[in-house]
């Protein structure tokens, strides 16, 4: 039988049961989870003991039925096997598998069941052979694996969301398949913000990073060396089809994932002529003037061009800033972003500085943010020379504000799909300037990630690196942070607009005032 099964057959006696990734999985009690991954990366397996542990349980800690929609006989076999495994394994009294039909509801299609019962709880896990119309008999939690093979992965969201009402809770898991399939969408969709389920990304390298491969050799009983496992990784991608399929397969990259992220129609349809664009650029003889005039340079320009938009914006409202560093070549760009009451994201105006000294980059932001209506945060560019205007406005505005952002794959991966949504949802504003729309489309899905390539986006004198894009999507980021501790204000005296970076005078500006 089934549940007779080894337990120690499958991980080792003094090992954790779960590997790193699996235990992640496990212990995220979400409402709502969802998982693209490798293939057989044993996220199933992981699912099926906690399953185990909610039958276990009485109703009054959270116990519930369980039911496990595969796509084929083979995976309800597989899975309701490991079920049997971890109710041995925990102690659990577990009754055979008991094989039965269950009837969909248009009466014309049996799908054959498998189930086991937990007589102590009353509740059952069923492992169903393929997918049935809805779930609207049942109730109990929802394990949909292979999401990205079912037929109408939205009709069977439709009926197992509904079930959340009652506190159960619904469980994702998938490998791609393509670029427009439904189970990517629900994916981009939950990273948009679009829903509120969490996700995970299992690749095979993080799985191997977390022991997968000698888990591998302690089932097969074989041993285990980092040359063995390198070598192991190499022959499986080599034996897929294309790099397109190893990298779908293996690396949660799902086919046909490449081009565009942003099209000129929706960027244009985003942007207001309202909204203007300040370009600050200078020699190489600038850097040789004196500090002083340089400070004062800046200040008349900064007055000129900035105070009056400044003015503009509505004391009521929350505001935030992003900033992307250039220093030789490419550009610094400074978005302040406006949170508009109903929550939509206004960018009132855009500053572009090119081979600007840092001091007097940070003679301007600082300019731009002292006005800033009820500031709540700030993200800054920290990578390389990016990590000296980043520290200065933390320790100007307080690291409550301030967020640091060194821009990698996984920052990319969690942020670029509500950033991209702001536009698909109309939910953003932004100046209309050329230069910065080609800024947003120069936005690639590169490996099924939305960044910026390393070419640039133009050469020459006018050299641009996607510097706008960065800059906006910093803002937006901003533009979800807490808010700073109540009543905390920052004055800022208007009547001395001296820029003083090493004085104490020009620290004693900024006027922090906790009111109670």
């Amino acid at each position: 039988m089934i549940l007779d099964s080894n337990p120690s057959d499958y991980f080792p006696e003094h090992e954790p049961v779960l590997l790193g990734y699996q235990a992640r999985w496990f212990n995220d009690d979400s409402e709502v989870k969802i998982a693209e991954k490798s293939r057989r990366t044993g996220l199933t397996w992981a699912e099926a003991a906690s399953n185990v542990v909610t039958a276990s349980k009485p109703k009054s800690r959270g116990g519930s039925n369980v039911f496990y929609i595969g796509s084929k006989k083979e995976m309800a076999l597989e899975y309701i096997a490991a079920v049997g495994l971890f109710a041995k394994a925990f102690n659990q009294l577990a009754v055979a598998v008991e094989e039965g039909i269950f009837k969909d509801e248009d009466g014309n299609k049996d799908i054959l069941s498998y189930t086991v019962r937990f007589p102590n709880t009353g509740f059952k896990i069923a492992a169903l052979s393929s997918r049935p119309s809805n779930l609207r008999g049942m109730q109990g939690d929802v394990v949909i694996d292979e999401a990205g093979f079912q037929d109408s992965l939205h009709e069977i969201l439709k009926a197992a969301i509904a079930l959340t009402m009652w506190g159960n809770r619904v469980r994702i898991i998938s490998t791609h398949n393509g670029v427009d399939n439904e189970f990517n969408q629900t994916i981009q969709d939950a990273r948009a913000g679009r829903n509120d389920y969490s996700v995970h990304r299992i690749t095979l390298g993080d799985a191997l990073a977390d022991g997968l491969f000698k888990r591998i050799c302690f089932v097969n009983n074989k041993p285990w060396s980092q040359a063995a496992e390198e070598d192991w990784q190499a022959k499986l991608i080599k034996r897929s089809p294309s790099k397109e399929a190893a990298d779908e397969e293996y690396f949660c990259i799902p086919s046909q994932s490449g081009g565009a992220a942003l099209s000129r129609v929706l960027i244009e349809a985003r942007m207001s002529k309202e909204y203007p664009v300040f370009r600050l650029s200078k020699d190489n003889s600038f850097n040789e003037w004196a500090e002083h005039l340089r400070e004062a340079e800046v200040r008349d320009w900064c007055t000129e061009n900035l105070l009056p938009a400044l003015q503009k914006l509505d004391p009521t409202r929350r505001h935030v800033f992003g900033e992307d560093f250039g220093r030789l070549g490419d550009l610094t760009v400074i978005d302040p972003m406006t949170i508009e009451q109903n929550l939509n994201r206004t960018v009132p105006f855009s500053v572009e500085l090119r081979n600007i000294p840092f001091r007097q980059q940070e003679q301007v932001l600082f300019y731009i943010v002292d006005r800033l209506p009820n500031l709540i945060g700030g993200a800054l560019d920290a990578g390389g020379n990016g990590m000296y205007l980043a520290e200065q406005a933390r320790h100007r505005y307080g690291s409550n504000r301030i967020k640091e952002i060194k821009l990698s794959e996984s920052w990319y991966l969690e942020n670029m799909p509500k950033f991209k949504g702001a536009f698909e949802d109309a939910t953003l504003t932004i100046p209309a300037d050329d230069d910065q729309l080609n800024d947003l489309r120069a936005l690639q899905v590169i490996n099924g990630i939305i960044r910026i390539p390393k070419a640039k986006t133009e050469t020459g004198a006018n050299q641009r690196h996607g510097d706008s894009a960065i800059s906006k999507a910093l803002a937006y980021f901003a533009s979800f942070l807490s808010n700073p501790s109540a009543g905390e204000t920052i004055d800022v005296a208007e009547d001395d607009d001296t820029y003083r970076p090493d004085s104490m005078n020009n620290r004693r500006r900024l006027v922090v005032r906790i009111q109670t």
